[in-house]
């Protein structure tokens, strides 16, 4: 055999090992251990498998195509480092499909664990409620997984993946330190911003609206703000969706040494702590006005004193905090072209969301508590949070109130048979009425 066969030989061999790897990489429905409460939607279920799918499909045949070439005579007249070539790129492509694998296995594989795997189902359902903005778009699929540290991120929907194709849903990643309660509903909400900002196009339309300055704002501070957009768009809807709960639940994740809080970094997205938290409040204030938000305000200065950091610093942040009232009102009135001409404000706002009606809210279902299960599980995150901040309920009640109730959000989404019905047409790509995305109860 000579030293161009030997090589053809190998790589032949290697490609078709390729093939055989490739095709024990199974469907995540033939592989995942779980209960049926702890799955994902029909709707996520079926777009994940239909992006690992092509992706295998399309690398099958590039592989067989290469086969097809080593046998051609131009293949056997190749020289060995050409054929080499070719075979590199395509164990190339082979990785980068499993990459896509190991996105979405992450997310899934905790999904077998004891009361974890069905209180993420829940978090799913919570997730769907928060993005839920039928008059304006069609929500992607949302799924949520743990992971250590004190932040949350998300990888959009319909945003690249490794191997060339759009992401079929958003996944997000929530710190497992805050299981559970309801400084949880703060991370997740705050990513799912994000998505719903991506799809109403928020933050490129709001950076054109803010790139004239108001003429009694500091330009420095002003710009910072303009730069921190995409975080601060993300947590208005925080603020929007889940009251008092977001500002409190934010300074749980941002409460960190001082000398983080006061860090200002001009091309990080993310604001300096100090100037974050007291935006929520302001955001809040301007959509649910109560002195709820002045209490958080004065909470935060009280842990971190302005007057420690030195005077230029200090006058960036009097800069910044003097901005504020005018920026939140800009932002409120800004009105993106997918909104169709309403403001943020008109949209985003929740009647059932201000402070004294989710007080009002906790007092009955004190009485009656079956009453949560019937409620959007974003209002329920803002109304225990809201009881939480005044004193009204314990942690330890609230913990065990949440488990139970992402525990029956995930069985209600795996029996409730409508739910089923509408992901399905949604997933075959009929068209579905609108409906709303509050849970029914049993019974």
């Amino acid at each position: 055999m000579t030293s161009r066969t030997f090589a053809s030989w190998t790589l032949e061999q290697e490609a078709r090992a390729l093939l055989s790897r490739l095709s024990r990489v199974r469907s995540f429905a033939l592989q995942e251990t779980m209960v049926p409460a702890a799955s994902l939607s029909i709707e996520a279920q079926a777009a994940i498998e239909r992006h690992l799918s092509r992706g295998r499909h399309v690398l099958k045949r590039q592989v067989q195509r290469y086969l097809d070439w080593l046998a051609s005579a131009e293949g056997r007249a190749a020289s060995p480092a050409d054929a080499q070539r070719r075979f590199t790129l395509l164990r190339l492509r082979f990785n980068v499909v499993l990459s896509d694998l190991d996105i979405f296995s992450e997310a899934l594989s905790q999904r077998s664990e004891a009361d974890s795997g069905v209180w993420l189902a829940g978090l799913d359902v919570v997730a769907r409620d928060a993005l839920a903005l039928p008059d304006f778009f069609e929500a992607p699929p949302v799924i949520c997984y743990l992971a250590r540290g004190p932040g949350a991120a998300i990888r959009r929907a319909r945003t690249r993946l490794p191997a060339g194709g759009e992401n079929p849903v958003a996944i997000i990643r929530v710190p497992r330190e805050r299981m559970v309660g309801t400084g949880i509903a703060s991370s997740l909400v705050h990513e799912v911003g994000h998505q719903g900002a991506a799809l109403l196009d928020l933050v490129d339309s709001l950076r054109a609206d803010l790139a004239l300055r108001p003429s009694e704002c500091d330009e420095g501070a002003w710009n910072l703000l303009r730069c921190w957009i995409s975080e601060i768009v993300a947590d208005l809807w925080s603020v929007a969706r889940l009251g008092v709960t977001a500002t409190a639940g934010l300074i749980g994740v941002v409460s960190l040494p001082s000398a983080f809080v006061f860090r200002i970094v001009p091309d990080d997205p993310h604001p300096a702590p100090y100037v974050r938290v007291k935006l929520s409040a302001a955001m809040g204030a301007a959509m649910y006005p109560h002195q709820h938000w002045d209490k958080l305000k004065k909470l935060w200065e009280s842990f971190y004193e302005v007057e420690r950091v030195g005077p230029q610093a200090r006058a960036l942040f009097q800069a910044l905090e003097s901005a504020l009232p005018i920026f939140v009102l800009r932002l409120l009135e800004h009105r993106p072209a997918k909104l169709g001409g309403r403001s943020l404000r008109e949209v985003l706002p929740s009647a059932d969301r201000t402070p004294q009606r989710l007080a009002e809210l906790y007092r009955v279902w004190s009485q009656r508590p079956q009453l949560m299960r019937r409620a959007a599980p974003t209002l329920v995150f803002a109304v225990l949070g809201q009881a939480r901040a005044d004193g009204e309920l314990a942690p330890e009640r609230e913990g065990d109130l949440l488990a139970s109730l992402l525990r029956h959000w995930a069985w209600r989404s795996t029996v409730d048979v409508g739910e089923i019905c509408a992901t399905t047409q949604r997933s075959a790509g009929q068209k579905t009425q609108k409906v709303s995305p509050r849970i029914v109860a049993v019974g």
